[in-house]
């Protein structure tokens, strides 16, 4: 049987963040069972269409199930209210697409980090030549009109001076920049791919210098 081709991206339709809207107003199995071919049709499918007309140039992305971990959590709602697609370049550093009841938002960086990993990265940050190309990259993107954002240490971390010049840098403990664009008439067509693409191009260089940075060493 021959492999079936991948799906056209046309755009994600409203009904998309209308779903998400009544997910977070009735977060329930019982909503989801009566639902879930909302999901079907014009969630899932569409990012996986988002992700395909983006994979030649940025690599494949991994789609989140929809379905939350409530193992250790307080919160006990079954369900995710927002689609994911992420692309990998390196353990918890990459590409992210995401739609919610609120629209569309691209960003990209380092979501999360082993302890050996932030201790690569800070090392980085504090040489006086690696460090200076982060904070140019960061500056490129906020002049872009991307928010700059991450998990950040309220004091110094262990082994560095309050003064440094970069101790803003070092104070991260993840490192994103990205933008949420709403639910503009465009998201519903073809052109929604083109705004993806060019804020990932946006971030490239500095998803690039993460990953460079973040990837794992070889034994």
């Amino acid at each position: 049987m021959a492999a079936s081709s991948p799906v056209h991206f046309t755009g994600i339709p409203f009904a998309a963040l209308d779903f998400y809207e009544d997910l977070e107003a009735d977060n329930s199995k019982s909503f989801w069972s009566a639902h879930k071919h909302v999901y079907d049709a014009s969630v899932r499918p569409p990012m996986a269409a988002l992700a395909d007309a983006l994979a030649e140039e940025f690599g494949a992305a991994k789609l989140f199930r929809p379905y939350r971990d409530v193992r250790f959590s307080k919160d006990k709602t079954p369900y995710k209210t927002h689609q994911g697609a992420f692309v990998g370049t390196a353990p918890g550093t990459g590409y992210y697409a995401q739609i919610d009841a609120s629209g569309l938002m691209v960003a990209g960086g380092f979501y999360a980090a082993s302890p050996s990993q932030l201790a690569r990265l800070r090392a980085t940050i504090d040489d006086d030549v690696r460090g200076p190309e982060l904070e140019a990259l960061v500056s490129r993107v906020r002049a872009a009109g991307l928010e700059v954002s991450g998990n950040r240490l309220k004091t110094k971390p262990r082994g560095y001076a309050a003064d440094h010049p970069r101790i803003e840098l070092l104070r991260h403990r993840s490192l994103t920049a990205g933008v949420s664009f709403g639910s503009p008439e465009w998201l519903k067509t073809p052109e929604a791919v083109d705004h993806v693409r060019d804020t990932w191009r946006t971030l490239s260089p500095l998803v690039e210098w993460l990953t460079q940075v973040l990837q794992e060493l070889p034994e």
